[in-house]
């Protein structure tokens, strides 16, 4: 019968990671191993506590279905019991990479997935003055996509000062949700004469009817405002885009699911991350290819990641290796 391991494990980030609402300084991650038959199966979520998580509320999350789990419920079975979030995150992601590993049989082509091949990551400046990010961007300049944090006031003046440190990277900026109504036009306007390729998350979830009665001269993709399968039909006068990120559908076998009717909406999908390991990311790069944007960074913003984890040459990731995941 299977086995579940729960640990808490934490990664120093280099320097700080700051978006609107704050900066940290290290990246605290759950991580779920199941064990059964010789076969082990890992996932790695990141509580968030702007969706009401913390590191205790997660893993009794987990522990509250460990008689499901060490019974042998499979991904299927796992969605009624939690709802999306981190903690089904890290047990749905287990249980792809214990059938993966289990059967001889990668987690792609299980999932029904093409093989994956190298795709191209952004690169994350974190939110300060204009001149930091200035800073920041120019030593980041070679890459050709960089995501910029924004917080708001004063964002006009670092969108500008990013563009003039990175004149050849392409540019998508993440407000996440700091924007106002009153504001939206003028940011928008910014962001065009930078040339910006893709607005995250303007203005607060449950806030965004705005995006619904202006003309989007640049795309905006939805983040906050959108975690599963419910509620996409609200969001299609509002965004172009939709930021798909593991711990927020609560594991892969939701992400397959949205990613599918996401598409069939009209919507181009964003495949984001949190600040995590290489063994977070892994699952999320079978839908790289589905992208028009990959935001799978995370191990890059790290002091270290943990062994065997992706590599990275520049901004491109090389599929996953089978000792990490999948």
């Amino acid at each position: 019968m299977p086995n579940l391991h729960v640990a808490v494990e934490r990664f120093p980030i280099a320097g700080k990671f700051a978006i609107s609402r704050g900066a940290k300084t290290e990246a605290v991650v759950v991580v779920a191993t199941i064990v059964a038959a010789g076969a082990r199966g890992r996932g790695e979520c990141t509580p968030y506590a702007r969706y009401g998580e913390t590191v205790e509320t997660v893993c009794a999350q987990i522990e509250s279905v460990r008689a499901a789990i060490e019974a042998g419920v499979d991904c299927d079975g796992l969605q009624a019991l939690l709802p999306p979030g981190a903690a089904r995150n890290a047990l749905d992601c287990a249980l792809w990479d214990l059938a993966a590993k289990s059967s001889g049989v990668p987690a792609y082509a299980l999932a029904g997935q093409r093989r994956p091949e190298p795709a191209t990551t952004a690169f994350t400046i974190s939110v300060a003055s204009p001149q930091e990010m200035a800073a920041a961007a120019a030593k980041a300049a070679w890459r050709p996509l960089l995501k910029i944090k924004l917080a708001g006031a004063g964002d006009p003046a670092r969108i500008a000062a990013v563009r003039a440190a990175a004149p050849q990277s392409k540019l998508i900026v993440d407000a996440n949700e700091a924007w106002t109504d009153a504001e939206l036009p003028f940011y928008l306007e910014a962001c065009a004469r930078a040339s910006v390729a893709l607005v995250e998350q303007p203005l607060p979830a449950g806030q965004d009817a705005a995006l619904a009665k202006i003309e989007r001269i640049i795309p905006v993709c939805a983040d906050e405002s959108v975690h599963a399968r419910q509620g996409l039909a609200e969001l299609a006068d509002r965004y172009d885009a939709l930021n798909l990120k593991l711990d927020k559908t609560g594991g892969l076998t939701e992400m397959l699911a949205m990613a599918a009717a996401a598409e069939a909406a009209g919507f181009a999908l964003f495949i984001g991350c949190m600040v995590a390991t290489s063994l977070a990311m892994a699952p999320a790069l079978l839908l790289a290819g589905r992208a028009r944007f990959l935001d799978l960074d995370g191990p890059l913003l790290l002091e270290r990641d943990r062994p065997d984890g992706l590599v990275y040459e520049g901004s491109v990731i090389d599929p996953a290796s089978s000792a990490l995941w999948g």
